[in-house]
């Protein structure tokens, strides 16, 4: 087996490992995937005006967030159902992140408990959820999150409903005998089950997903715990300081990876003005189409805190386990790394906004 020199390389292998229907689930977008692409091509429009004479003898991709040190700002995003790529599942994901030195967090959708991934990580975890239309379900999953050490909420608002995946609809996605979503299966019969209405996923999201979530629920349930919460699905520099008046914490620039509405923005293209309404009162962190440490490198230096891939960590799950996610995870930290040397950027602090666009 060739060994993968990047993302892309990766992929290939894991598609090749994969059922198509499960490749399918995971790599897929809404309607035409017009966003699923832009979210990509958008990067390679950018050029890195790059300093030089600068020494760069000693580069450092370290970080803080919350008050936790890591070694990477290239963190792992909520990405549903890992035993599909992997037997071990989202235990081998967050065992594989936390050797990476970087942060991982965890879907709701997850294939094992959130309380057996924690006794298996090696580094932090946040975890991602939706507001259910149950708030005693919400609070109650929250505080199962808070009570297994999870540093902080992740509360993705971009779905009041479920976005139409066309390729799972045409490969009849549906999981297997023994692979249920285990942290939303309470007192809701069939939740576990899919069926092909909308992108195969709507009978089992249906019961929670709630179109009537306004703001004031982000600050109810900001108020309901302890830790940091996060809004994530923000495009628009309105909501981002929306977000913020509602007691978020730190706001993530998301568009679903391109699986909710397509036409919707590259999230690369909003985050300078995500950066600019929210100031440096709360933290903005970004995901979608980074394949590259030059990616991550232009999200940090439009202001990003911190980046999120999803579908790179799901093809080093595929073909290598805990082992494959620490290997694709420090692919991208070592081509950041080498990207702030050639870019004249020995630190984090040194990405500016005029390595993008200068004046």
């Amino acid at each position: 087996m060739p060994i993968p020199l990047n993302i892309e390389e990766t992929e290939v292998l894991a598609r090749e490992k994969l059922p198509p229907e499960v490749y399918g689930y995971y790599s897929g977008g809404s309607w035409d995937g017009e966003t699923l692409r832009e979210n990509c091509a958008a990067y390679r429009r950018l050029p890195i005006h790059y300093h030089i004479l600068r020494d760069v003898s000693q580069c450092s991709t370290a970080c803080e967030l919350f008050g936790e040190k890591l070694a990477s700002p290239i963190f792992a995003a909520p990405t549903a159902f890992h035993r599909l790529a992997h037997p071990e599942g989202e235990a081998a994901t967050a065992l594989g992140v936390g050797r990476a030195g970087s942060l991982m967090t965890l879907s709701s959708l997850s294939t094992l408990r959130l309380e057996d991934v924690a006794v298996a990580a090696a580094g932090p975890l946040w975890f991602q959820m939706y507001i259910n239309k149950d708030r005693g379900f919400t609070r109650a999953l929250a505080q199962r999150a808070v009570a297994a050490g999870y540093k902080a909420l992740v509360v993705t608002a971009d779905t009041p409903r479920w976005g139409v995946r066309e390729t799972d609809v045409r490969n009849g996605f549906h999981l297997p005998p023994g692979i249920e979503p285990v942290n939303l299966m309470v007192s809701h019969e069939g939740s576990g089950t899919l069926s092909h209405q909308g992108s195969g996923m709507g009978a089992m999201m249906s019961w929670m997903l709630d179109p009537s979530l306004t703001w004031n629920d982000i600050a109810w349930l900001a108020e309901e715990v302890s830790v940091p919460v996060l809004v994530k699905g923000i495009c628009r520099a309105d909501d981002a300081g929306l977000a913020m008046q509602h007691g978020a914490a730190g706001v993530i620039v998301s568009n679903h990876g391109g699986r909710q509405l397509d036409s919707a923005p590259a999230t690369v293209t909003v985050l300078p003005a995500v950066v600019e309404a929210v100031g440096d009162q709360i933290p903005v962190l970004i995901d979608g189409g980074i394949r590259r440490g030059t990616d991550a490198l232009k999200a940090l230096a439009l202001g990003a805190r911190a980046v999120l891939v999803g579908r790179p960590v799901l093809w080093g799950l595929t073909v290598g386990g805990a082992e494959g996610v620490t290997t694709v995870l420090e692919m991208l930290r070592g081509e950041l790394e080498l990207a702030m040397a050639l870019a004249g950027c020995p630190r984090l602090s040194d990405l500016t906004p005029d390595l993008i666009t200068p004046s």
